[in-house]
C-alpha cells in the first residue's frame, strides 16, 4: 500500500501536455502556478498547493507564469476519493518537506532507502487524507497556532507580545482566532499546556518527577499556579489527578 515508484522535479516549465498515468499522480507547486486541465473541470494552483490525480485521469498542466514542481508517482493508495483534488500546506511546509525528502532518498544511493521510501509514501497519503479534512485556516491565524506549538514549553514564551508583532488589533486578533478555532490564542495555549501535563501525569516515564518539574516542562514557572489552572480543568489538583490515575491502573 501507498508504494512510492516515481519521483521527479520539473523545472521551470510552462506546458506539460494532456497525459495518464497508471498510479496516482501528486504534484507539489513549489513556485509560481498554473492551472490542471482535466475533462470536466480546471484546478488553478499556485505555490504550496498540492494536486492529487487519480489514476488514469487524463489531465494536461499549463501556466502563464512558469512552475516548478515535485511529483509523486504511487500505486494503491489508501485514498477514499476518485476525483482529482487540490489541498493546500500549512505554514511549516510539512507536505513539501515530505517531498522534499522523499525527492532526495528516491534519488540517493543510500542503503535500505527503499525501507525510508515506504515510510514517506504512508506520511504523504496520509498527509492529504488529514489535510483534506481539515479546514483551511487563514494565514494570520495559522501564524498564530503554529507560533504557540512551537512555543508553549517554554516559560519565558510571552504570547501577548508575539500577539503585538502583528500589523492587526489585539482585538481583531483575538475574535478572528476565536472563530476559527473555536477559543482565543490564550486558551489554545492553556489546553497545550494543560493536554501535555495531564498526559505527563499519566507516563510511567514521569511518574517519579514531582509537580514543579512537570510544570516547568509545561511551560509553567509558578507550579501554584499551574496547579490551579489544572485544577480548573480537571476538576482536582495535579498530584490528586495522578493518584486517581495510579489506583485505577492507568500509569
Amino acid at each position: 500500500m501507498n508504494i512510492i515508484v516515481y519521483v521527479g522535479r520539473n523545472m521551470k516549465t510552462f506546458t506539460c501536455k494532456q497525459h495518464c498515468h497508471d498510479e496516482w499522480e501528486l504534484v507539489y507547486c513549489t513556485g509560481g502556478g498554473g492551472r490542471f486541465e482535466f475533462q470536466d473541470r480546471t484546478l488553478k494552483y499556485s505555490a504550496g498547493d498540492l494536486v492529487i490525480i487519480p489514476p488514469h485521469v487524463l489531465h494536461a498542466n499549463n501556466s502563464d507564469e512558469g512552475f516548478t514542481n515535485i511529483h509523486i508517482n504511487i500505486t494503491d493508495a489508501t485514498f477514499n476519493f476518485k476525483e482529482p483534488l487540490l489541498i493546500s500546506d500549512d505554514s511549516e511546509e510539512h507536505i513539501r518537506n515530505a517531498f522534499t525528502d522523499a525527492f532526495y532518498f528516491f534519488n540517493s544511493e543510500i542503503n535500505s532507502r527503499q525501507l525510508i521510501i515506504a515510510a514517506f509514501g504512508n506520511l504523504i497519503v496520509n498527509y492529504v487524507i488529514a489535510f483534506r479534512n481539515t479546514k483551511p485556516l487563514r494565514d494570520v491565524v495559522d501564524e498564530i497556532k503554529s507560533n504557540i506549538m512551537q512555543n508553549f514549553t517554554d516559560c519565558d514564551y510571552e504570547l501577548d507580545t508575539y500577539l503585538k508583532t502583528i500589523p492587526f488589533s489585539y482585538d481583531y486578533l483575538r475574535k478572528l482566532f476565536k472563530s476559527e478555532m473555536g477559543m482565543t490564542p490564550h486558551s489554545y495555549l492553556t489546553n497545550l499546556r494543560i493536554q501535555m501535563a495531564e498526559k505527563l501525569l499519566c507516563s510511567s516515564e514521569t511518574v517519579e518527577q514531582n509537580i514543579s518539574e512537570i510544570a516547568y516542562i509545561c511551560g509553567y514557572s509558578d507550579s501554584l499556579y499551574f496547579s490551579r489552572v489544572f485544577k480548573k480543568n480537571f476538576g482536582c489538583s495535579p498530584k490528586n489527578y495522578a493518584a486517581k490515575r495510579m489506583k485505577a491502573g492507568e500509569v
